[in-house]
């Protein structure tokens, strides 16, 4: 959900702006309020993504204010006065909205606004540290496992062994080679219907033979590029 903050010094237009937030599922009201006074103190307070905020406000106006924030949310304008569009896109605005607002122009700004939302939050998830283990279920227990100690994987039809450079007896868990290859980092690579290997762990290449210690893995007809470009 998006978090909003409505600021409007018109009572009836603050109370359609509550109504139009309403109706938009994806976004969640905090809170309204009449001046930008009011508007600073509710954002030093909660967490706020999206403001829809008037220009003419006493005191302080929609655009100054705007101006004024250090770390600031998405902004969609409303207004009853076009000449201050070019300013207001210039501060980054995600759309400028006149009175009277149709609910169907309101809702292609929100959707705008959920589609930035949407690229940040992508953005930052991508910049986060990637975790270097995964739990797995073992009888009753979940047991982490490193990625840098898994040696290689292999698949038994319902379940897969997990064959680690720190125990002699591999980790049984019931699941498939789709899904391990969803969950593993980028230096593992299937080399087999059966096998998927830790690349840092290989120790000889033969053909069609990948040595890892003195285990011995074949590579199939159909991942033969998978050693090729391990070569390269």
């Amino acid at each position: 959900m998006i978090k909003c903050l409505a600021i409007d010094d018109e009572p009836l237009a603050l109370q359609l702006l509550a109504d139009n937030i309403s109706r938009i599922p994806f976004l969640e009201l905090v809170d309204s309020c009449d001046d930008a006074f009011a508007a600073n103190k509710i954002m030093q307070e909660q967490s706020i993504d999206l403001i829809f905020i008037d220009i003419q406000m006493p005191g302080i106006t929609g655009l100054q204010f705007i101006q004024s924030l250090v770390k600031k949310p998405m902004v969609i304008i409303v207004t009853a006065y076009k000449q201050y569009a070019l300013e207001g896109f210039a501060l980054d605005v995600v759309d400028y909205l006149m009175k009277p607002v149709s609910l169907d122009r309101f809702m292609k700004a929100c959707n705008k606004a959920k589609d930035l939302y949407e690229l940040k939050q992508s953005a930052s998830q991508s910049h986060l540290p990637k975790q270097d283990y995964m739990f797995v279920n073992i009888g009753y227990s979940l047991m982490k496992i490193s990625f840098n100690e898994i040696t290689y994987l292999e698949g038994l039809k319902d379940y897969i062994q997990i064959h680690t450079s720190t125990s002699p007896k591999a980790a049984v868990v019931r699941s498939s080679m789709k899904n391990m290859e969803e969950e593993l980092p980028g230096y593992f690579e299937r080399i087999h219907k059966s096998f998927i290997v830790n690349i840092h762990k290989i120790t000889a290449i033969r053909k069609n033979v990948l040595f890892i210690a003195d285990k011995e893995l074949p590579v199939s007809d159909s991942y033969k590029q998978v050693v090729e470009k391990l070569l390269k």
